[in-house]
């Protein structure tokens, strides 16, 4: 049957391709089964069979990664979202009950089934002789490895979200995704392109979470800058109320440790600025920013962020001005990693 299968050019059912490619896999002939998968797909996708692409790719990806093959897993991850391009599969969270809103769901649900499947190492602690440092040097390649080849399928998943249906700046599940990742696996963590992420998110919770936990762990004086660089990035979209809540949910989770936030200059402008929006002031604000400058002043982004805040709470703009936040996720979601 195989044979008369073969002469007619015909593809073998999806799953039959995946469970001859996962035994290759698991005999650890990793690369070619990568081979296979990707020339597999292809002709699958080739012949207008996407979603059976889709299913090789997903099963590949998973596998790959599950043996440790991070950058064949990368790989295949991001064949999996170009497949989506290229069979045109959306993404809408709008219409919810039907077909169209389950298809899409699933492909959602299958990036985060191979997000989670890349691997979360600890990077080891408390070293003390010649061969321990060898292994940091090894966890720490190995952990830049893990965290490009996440950040490349990730990336590319909020392209296609931004594509086909998602908000012009991608899906927020995806960008909760990329946060994380960001914070939690990159060797040296930067903030900024954490908050980026997290402000495009939708989950302000998890972000006062990963915040605190940064507060116990940073260097004096990154604490309160964490803190404000995060409420004006949220504000400098016009989005007051995630700013809000990103400190009430703040304020909660220090209280719960018996904390509480930084006592700064930088934090009492942030609650100033917060109320002056609230009342729509623009006199209360201008003055905040003279009062406040040198605070203000500890990093250059944060006064082209209230130069984006004025424009979009009080409709005034200095001409000329770039789009600060805008040009940051941009370089973020190029660079990240």
């Amino acid at each position: 049957m195989s044979r008369s299968r073969g002469r007619r050019g015909e593809l073998p059912p999806s799953q039959e391709t995946i469970e001859k490619l996962e035994k290759m896999v698991d005999a650890c002939n990793f690369y070619e089964a990568q081979q296979m998968y990707k020339s597999l797909s292809a002709r699958y996708a080739a012949s207008e069979k996407h979603a059976e692409a889709l299913d090789i790719l997903q099963s590949g990806a998973l596998i790959q990664l599950k043996h440790g093959q991070i950058t064949c897993g990368a790989e295949l991850a991001v064949l999996f979202v170009e497949t989506l391009v290229k069979g045109k599969y959306s993404y809408n969270e709008e219409t919810l009950g039907s077909l169209y809103m389950m298809l899409t769901l699933f492909n959602l649900d299958r990036v985060r089934k191979m997000y989670e499947g890349f691997p979360n190492i600890p990077i080891p602690e408390h070293l003390d002789d010649d061969d321990d440092m060898q292994k940091l040097s090894e966890a720490l390649v190995a952990a830049k490895v893990r965290v490009e080849g996440c950040l490349s399928f990730l990336r590319a998943a909020i392209k296609w979200s931004s594509e086909f249906g998602a908000p012009k700046t991608g899906s927020p599940q995806l960008h909760n995704m990329l946060a994380e990742y960001l914070y939690s696996e990159s060797p040296e963590v930067d903030m900024t392109k954490v908050s980026s992420h997290f402000v495009r998110g939708s989950d302000p919770e998890k972000f006062a979470s990963v915040i605190v936990n940064f507060m116990g762990k940073c260097y004096p004086g990154e604490d309160d800058m964490a803190i404000a660089r995060a409420v004006m990035l949220y504000l400098s979209q016009g989005n007051l109320r995630d700013a809000n809540n990103l400190m009430d949910e703040l304020n909660k989770q220090l209280e719960h440790k018996q904390l509480e936030l930084p006592d700064s200059d930088l934090i009492q402008f942030i609650k100033y600025l917060l109320q002056a929006l609230e009342r729509d002031s623009f006199p209360l604000f201008k003055i905040l920013r003279q009062k406040y400058k040198t605070s203000i002043d500890r990093e250059s982004l944060f006064d082209g962020l209230l130069d984006e805040i004025a424009e979009k709470f009080y409709g005034i703009r200095r001409s000329g001005l770039p789009d600060i936040f805008g040009d940051l996720l941009r370089v973020s979601i190029a660079i990240s990693g």
